[in-house]
C-alpha cells in the first residue's frame, strides 16, 4: 500500500526570507504606504518570486501586522533605554525622548512620520486584525510614557494630578497629530510647539 504524504511540496521556504520580506515591508510602508505597496513588490524587492511571500504570509493583512510588530519591537529598544533608565529623573527621561525624535525627524528631511499613525489612518477602519496590533501597541507606548509621569508625579515634579494614564495617552494622541502636520509642512515647527506644550502646560 503507498503511503500518501499531506506536506506542502517542493522546495522548503529558505528561513532568512520571512525576514528579508518583513524587512522590505518595514521599508516600503514607510516611505510609499500599506496600500500603495503590492505584494508583487515586495516579494521583487527581496528577489523572490511572489508565490514565496504566501509560502510565509496567507495575505496581505497578516503580513501588515507582523511588520507592526517588528516595527514597535524595533522601536521598543529605544523607548525602555531612553525611558527607564532610573539613573535620570523621570521628566529629563521624556524630554531626552522627544529631543531625541525630534533630531531624528530632522535630520530625515521630516518625512516617514510614525508608521503606528501613518497605518492607522491607512487602515483603521478596515482591518480588524491590524488595528488590534496597532491598538496593542499604541498601549505598550503610552506605558512608558505613564511610568515616566506617574514617577514625577510621585517625587512631586508634576503638580498635575490627573492621572498618570490619561496624561500619557494625551501626550501619545498629540504628538501623533504633530506629525501628521510635520510632514504636511515639512518643519519641525510642530514638534517645537507640541513639546512647549506638553513640557510647560500639561508636565507642570
Amino acid at each position: 500500500m503507498k503511503s500518501s504524504s499531506s506536506g506542502r511540496r517542493g522546495p522548503k521556504p529558505k528561513p532568512d526570507t520571512r525576514d528579508n520580506l518583513v524587512k522590505a515591508g518595514l521599508r516600503m510602508f514607510h516611505t510609499e504606504g500599506y496600500a500603495a505597496t503590492g505584494v508583487q513588490g515586495i516579494a521583487e524587492s527581496v528577489g523572490v518570486p511572489k508565490g514565496s511571500f504566501y509560502n510565509h504570509f496567507p495575505s496581505k493583512e497578516v503580513f501588515g501586522a507582523e511588520v507592526l510588530d517588528a516595527y514597535f519591537d524595533r522601536n521598543e529598544e529605544k523607548l525602555r533605554s531612553m525611558l527607564c533608565d532610573v539613573d535620570v529623573a523621570p521628566l529629563t527621561r521624556l524630554e531626552d525622548y522627544f529631543d531625541d525624535r525630534i533630531e531624528a525627524f530632522r535630520a530625515a528631511g521630516f518625512v516617514r512620520g510614525c508608521l503606528l499613525g501613518n497605518i492607522s489612518a491607512e487602515v483603521a477602519d478596515h482591518s480588524p486584525l491590524m488595528r488590534e496590533h496597532l491598538v496593542k501597541h499604541f498601549a505598550s507606548w503610552s506605558d512608558f510614557f505613564e511610568s515616566c509621569i506617574a514617577q514625577a508625579q510621585e517625587e512631586g515634579m508634576i503638580r498635575n494630578r490627573l492621572p498618570a494614564g490619561l496624561l500619557a495617552r494625551f501626550i501619545l494622541n498629540s504628538w501623533e497629530g504633530a506629525l501628521l502636520r510635520m510632514r504636511a509642512e515639512k518643519s519641525d515647527e510642530p514638534l517645537i510647539d507640541f513639546k512647549a506644550t506638553i513640557f510647560n502646560l500639561v508636565l507642570r
